[in-house]
């Protein structure tokens, strides 16, 4: 009996190591990493995205691994590089993994980056990758919101956003010179929808906003009736109960794949890829996407968002070179265009 229950114990380590099943030690690392995780305990994360976002995926991730507790540091874009290089010089980075926005500056500082892969690496899009070192762990991407309360023929597509019927500032829009994520959506619209389309829809008379985050309050109280927006954002609001819808447009869907990786320096550099391999998994994927409004950068979604038809709808990604090159010139000539003084 007594053997029997030697097996059984056995057995059972085999199947489930801290809850998980057998197949989870592969999506989310080796039974090894996991329980140096856990040993580990605790990570610091550095992160440019909203944290009220950023928590709700630890919370997540905690439900999975409740062992490992997660210490968040949110900062700006700007700001949280400007920490990260000041740290770095100093020897001094508390971070054990970083999550930003923009690839650019990401890229630039991929030296501090251990060599880091995910189980499922080749399961993602080589064109969202700049750097072997960093990775998608969230992707945002671009939708077509409007006030379903006002609009009674809500655009279908990017070119209907040019048509005479919505002049007159119905349609709100950040500002080109906002951010990575914005270049990206002013970048496709000229290199997708023609080199008119900014003229074309700046005759509109379009009300321009700072951030997603005032044109998505201006889009619930009824100052502008339709709006491109990041569909995380979007949905937050529709999630909540306001009168706001999305479509994703058949021309494509513009996306903004993170760049996420763990320093060399990181002094729990176990928890940190766990962390980071969870976050990079279909579950932790379909977490994103399912509750927060985030698309992904798998070539294999697992989940996709209200609305979205595989069959019709595209992600489109920016050539990361061009992405680069392009940005000062065009957003220039993006700012004649609007009218818009920064």
């Amino acid at each position: 009996m007594k053997r029997r229950m030697t097996i059984a114990t056995a057995l059972g380590l085999a199947v489930s190591l801290a809850g998980l099943p057998a197949w989870a030690q592969n999506e989310f690392g080796s039974k090894e990493l996991i329980a140096a995780a856990e040993k580990e305990g605790q990570l610091t994360y550095y992160t440019a995205n909203f944290a009220e976002t950023e928590q709700e995926v630890i919370k997540a991730f905690n439900k999975r691994f409740p062992k490992v507790k997660v210490s968040m540091v949110r900062a700006p874009g700007g700001q949280l590089i400007t920490r990260v290089k000041t740290e770095a010089a100093a020897g001094k980075l508390a971070a054990d993994a970083i999550s930003h926005t923009d690839r650019g500056l990401m890229k630039e500082l991929s030296d501090l980056f251990q060599d880091y892969a995910p189980p499922n690496a080749a399961d993602y899009r080589p064109d969202a990758l700049v750097s072997p070192k960093l990775w998608p762990g969230a992707t945002l991407g671009w939708a077509i919101s409007y006030n379903s309360a006002l609009v009674k023929n809500p655009p279908k597509s990017w070119m209907d956003l040019t048509k005479p019927e919505y002049k007159d500032k119905l349609i709100g829009q950040v500002v080109a010179p906002s951010g990575g994520t914005t270049w990206t959506r002013s970048m496709f619209e000229r290199q997708v929808l023609g080199e008119d389309y900014w003229a074309k829809q700046a005759a509109l008379g379009i009300a321009l906003y700072p951030s997603g985050a005032p044109l998505s309050d201006a889009l619930v109280r009824g100052e502008v009736s339709i709006a491109p927006l990041l569909y995380n954002i979007a949905y937050t609001k529709t999630r909540d109960g306001a009168p706001i819808e999305s479509i994703f447009a058949p021309e494509g869907v513009p996306i903004i794949p993170f760049a996420d990786g763990i320093p060399k320096t990181a002094k729990n550099p176990n928890a940190a890829q766990l962390f980071m391999n969870w976050r990079l998994s279909k579950e932790g994927q379909a977490f994103q996407i399912s509750m927060l409004g985030n698309i992904t950068s798998l070539k294999e979604p697992p989940a996709y968002p209200k609305g979205w038809d595989p069959k019709v709808v595209k992600v489109w990604v920016p050539n990361f070179e061009q992405f680069e090159t392009l940005r000062a010139p065009w957003i220039e000539q993006w700012n004649k265009t609007y009218g818009y003084r920064q």
